[in-house]
């Protein structure tokens, strides 16, 4: 079994291609091994070199709204009225603690992540 380090884009490259060409290997077989190493060494290298940055507080909302299928009408008994949610989905209002409870429970987002700090357009 010949895998190497991936130190490089170029390493990072070959390593996807021949992720691909092995996809659905057995787990028990030496391909369904290699396949599992080279996906422990991409997710490592990716880490590493090109993180991912965490999601803002909207960004996650938006997120969980588009994969539950809700709209701004369903976020109002955990944000407000709907001035108050077009407000807060524009970014022109900041979430309060007691709207990022609510949201954290009602969409099940973990309240580390909405208590983020994101930029807020503030009215001149």
């Amino acid at each position: 079994m010949d895998i190497r380090p991936i130190r490089s884009d170029e390493d990072h490259a070959a390593a996807l291609e021949e992720i691909e060409r092995l996809w659905g290997a057995d787990p028990d077989t030496a391909d369904g091994a290699r396949l599992e190493i080279l996906m422990m060494l991409v997710e490592a290298y990716e880490e590493a070199n090109h993180p991912i940055p965490p999601s803002d507080p909207i960004s996650a909302i938006e997120f969980m709204m588009e994969q539950r299928g809700l709209t701004r009408h369903d976020l109002e008994p955990m944000i407000g009225s709907r001035a108050r949610v077009a407000e807060i989905l524009n970014r022109k209002r900041a979430l309060t603690l007691p709207m990022i409870r609510r949201l954290s429970e009602g969409l099940r987002i973990p309240v580390d992540i909405l208590v983020r700090d994101y930029p807020v357009q503030r009215a001149a």
